[in-house]
């Protein structure tokens, strides 16, 4: 019997904590209620489902990998739109998971939060499990193989930023 696979993926703003210690609890939740409206704008589209939120981070789950990187790099682009909210970084992990009360449990989904964690302002960061799983993908550039020692796991987790690819008639025709 095959175990079915989950993509999960991770999302937490970058400087939270010193935005709302600088502007204010109130001005805090509401750059977390807005982060949330424009994440949830996008899940229908991309076959995802939001498992919970935890103060300026979501979980997010996707039964296709390809569509899971596609979501995390549209996140990204997001964070941009008027008024622009902070950076966000993004981790994925593809992998099997146990459902529990309404929650996933298992260490995909610890990986994915650690990898979140790992990631840079603006980063989307997929593991090798993801990037395999999403196969090719046309638009997406894989960055650099690299090896992650994350908190409280094992062994090293490879991974890749994976960034938007634009063919240079489409950068010259937004150019124009």
């Amino acid at each position: 019997m095959r175990v079915a696979e989950h993509t999960f993926i991770f999302t937490d703003l970058v400087g939270f904590t010193t935005l709302t210690a600088e502007r204010g609890d109130d001005h805090g939740a509401d750059v977390a209620l807005a982060f949330y409206a424009r994440v949830r704008a996008l899940l229908r589209e991309h076959g995802a489902e939001e498992v919970k939120t935890i103060g300026d981070a979501m979980m997010l789950r996707c039964d296709d990998p390809a569509g899971a990187v596609a979501l995390g790099l549209q996140i990204v682009r997001a964070m941009d739109a008027p008024p622009p909210l902070p950076p966000v970084r993004v981790g994925m992990h593809t992998g099997p998971a146990v459902d529990r009360a309404g929650d996933w449990y298992g260490t995909t989904v610890n990986v994915a939060a650690r990898l979140c964690a790992a990631a840079g302002g603006g980063e989307v960061l997929i593991s090798e499990q993801t990037g395999t799983a999403a196969a090719r993908l046309p638009r997406v550039r894989l960055g650099e193989r690299r090896l992650h020692w994350l908190k409280n796991v094992s062994r090293p987790v490879a991974a890749h930023v994976a960034t938007e690819h634009r063919c240079p008639s489409t950068l010259m025709e937004a150019a124009a």
